[in-house]
C-alpha cells in the first residue's frame, strides 16, 4: 500500500499527518499500530501516560485506543505514525476496525495538502472539560468530545 501521506507541523497542535496528493472517500489510508495489550494494561498505560502529559503541561498525549472488549492498542510508539493524526470537530476521516485491526479511514474526499482529522470520541462522562479542542472548524464546540454528547454542552 503506498502511503497517502506526509508528516509536517500542524496549525492544529503539533505534529500532523497532510494528505500526500488526493484521496477518494472511503479509502483506508493508515493503520494505528502498537503493541496489542490486554484492557487492563491497557487503561494503566493510559494513566502512566495522562499522567506524565499533567506534568509536562505541553503536551496532553494518550496512544492507548480501544481495539474490541480484551484488547487495547498502546500507540505510544515511534513508529506510530497514525499517531499524529489531529482531532476535529469537522473531520475527514474515521477510525474503523477491520480485521482486528484499526484503521483510518476517509470519509469524504480529501485534497491533496489538507490535514487529515477524525473525532476523538471522548466519552462525556469523563473530564470533557479538560480537554479543549483545538480545530478552529466552524462547528467546533470548544472540547475534544463525541458528536453524540455535543447537544449536553450546547444546553449547559
Amino acid at each position: 500500500m503506498q502511503k497517502e501521506w506526509r508528516k509536517k507541523i500542524s496549525k492544529v497542535h503539533g505534529t500532523g499527518l497532510f494528505a500526500k496528493n488526493d484521496i477518494a472517500k472511503k479509502k483506508k489510508i493508515i493503520e494505528y499500530i502498537g503493541a496489542k495489550v490486554s484492557r487492563k494494561e491497557g487503561d494503566r498505560r493510559a494513566d502512566k501516560q495522562i499522567a506524565k502529559a499533567n506534568k509536562d503541561k505541553k503536551n496532553g498525549m494518550v496512544y492507548v485506543f480501544e481495539l474490541n472488549s480484551r484488547f487495547d492498542i498502546d500507540g505510544n510508539y515511534k513508529y506510530n505514525n497514525a499517531r499524529y493524526i489531529n482531532h476535529s470537530c469537522d473531520p475527514n476521516c474515521e477510525v474503523e476496525i477491520i480485521n482486528n485491526k484499526i484503521w483510518i479511514v476517509s470519509i469524504k474526499n480529501i485534497k491533496k495538502g489538507e490535514e487529515l482529522s477524525y473525532n476523538y470520541g471522548y466519552a462525556y462522562d469523563t473530564d470533557y472539560t479538560e480537554h479543549k479542542c483545538r480545530c478552529k472548524s466552524k462547528n467546533c464546540v470548544g472540547f475534544i468530545l463525541a458528536k453524540e454528547h455535543w447537544r449536553k454542552i450546547k444546553k449547559n
